[in-house]
């Protein structure tokens, strides 16, 4: 990160050269880290078939800044066996996944299907919600995630529109497993 110093500042005190705007982003972001419980349920358009699988989910945060920005890892892996991944072959049982909050964006190292690097424009809804919506490859995302209990629990809905038509919706309830643990390198 780049410091400068300010004339006037006892001592020549390192000024950040980066308005950061994201404060409210980042509390809400620190608020989710730790290990979750996901039950999810897909319910897919064509054919309605709804589906479950049973997964983890760790987020944690990097200690050093990156050009200024926030950065996150994600890593997810089924709970068990899920006959989930046999019927979707596309979806992929375990993965990580690096993002970083850049104002009121989020950069992920690989799209939802672990596809190329992807943008989410980020909109708060409340102090406990917020919006993200993406578009992956000629997929358009929108993912709500909701802290509730005083962040014991998340919901978490998401939409998927492919060419214009909706095709897949997620309901996702997390229990959460264990605190954030200490940033990673």
């Amino acid at each position: 990160m780049t410091t400068s110093t300010q004339p006037g500042l006892a001592g020549g005190a390192p000024v950040q050269s980066r308005i950061r705007l994201d404060t409210s982003l980042r509390r809400w972001f620190a608020r989710n880290l730790g290990l979750w419980r996901s039950r999810r349920t897909y319910f897919f358009t064509e054919g309605d078939e709804v589906l479950q699988v049973d997964m983890n989910l760790r987020i944690e945060v990097h200690s050093a800044l990156v050009d200024g920005d926030e950065g996150y890892r994600f890593t997810w892996w089924a709970e068990g066996h899920q006959p989930f991944f046999e019927s979707k072959p596309d979806y992929r049982p375990e993965g990580t996944m690096e993002a970083w909050l850049c104002g009121h964006q989020l950069r992920r190292s690989c799209g939802f299907l672990a596809g190329p690097p992807t943008v989410s424009q980020i909109r708060q809804i409340d102090e406990h919600t917020m919006a993200f919506q993406s578009n992956d490859d000629d997929w358009e995302v929108l993912e709500q995630i909701r802290l509730v209990d005083e962040d014991r629990y998340r919901s978490r809905s998401i939409h998927t529109w492919r060419h214009g038509n909706l095709e897949l919706v997620e309901l996702h309830h997390e229990i959460r497993l264990e605190a954030a643990g200490e940033p990673i390198g």
